[in-house]
């Protein structure tokens, strides 16, 4: 028996719904990371881009448990010299709320060059609505 490897040509992807609304920053993070990488399909290989579109809406609800709003900080750096900079978990839900969603699945995904790639199949929008409903995603839960 041979062993099956997908091809970039021959992957067709879907497109998939995630309402972030009271659901763990986690475990949403996962759900999106595994889509987008196409560990949930049969024809998954860890070389190939055989992933999903994932299109996640309520970005500002959803959910931190502990103290993570005040105690996580993101680090921002100008690249000259002092210029490192530092905003609350609190801060960025209030001024760019996708930030917090791309930042964890970014850091779910493989460290080399096809996750550039698979991070610009994720979209996120802060409001219930998005503009992608000529794809037809499909919704599902996180």
């Amino acid at each position: 028996m041979k062993t099956f490897l997908a091809k970039k040509e021959t992957v067709q992807p879907k497109w998939y719904l995630i309402d972030a609304t009271g659901v763990p920053l986690g475990r949403l993070a996962v759900k999106a990371a595994n889509i987008i990488r196409g560990r949930h399909k049969a024809t998954y290989t860890p070389s190939v881009d055989t992933g999903d579109f994932v299109v996640v809406i309520n970005a500002e609800k959803v959910v931190l448990t502990g103290k993570k709003e005040e105690q996580n900080e993101y680090m921002f750096f100008s690249g000259f010299v002092g210029g490192e900079s530092y905003r609350k978990l609190s801060q960025m839900r209030e001024r760019h709320p996708e930030f917090i969603i791309e930042r964890a699945v970014k850091g779910m995904l493989p460290k080399n060059t096809i996750a550039a790639k698979m991070l610009t199949k994720l979209r996120v929008f802060a409001g219930a609505k998005h503009t992608h409903e000529a794809a037809n995603p499909q919704k599902i839960s996180a």
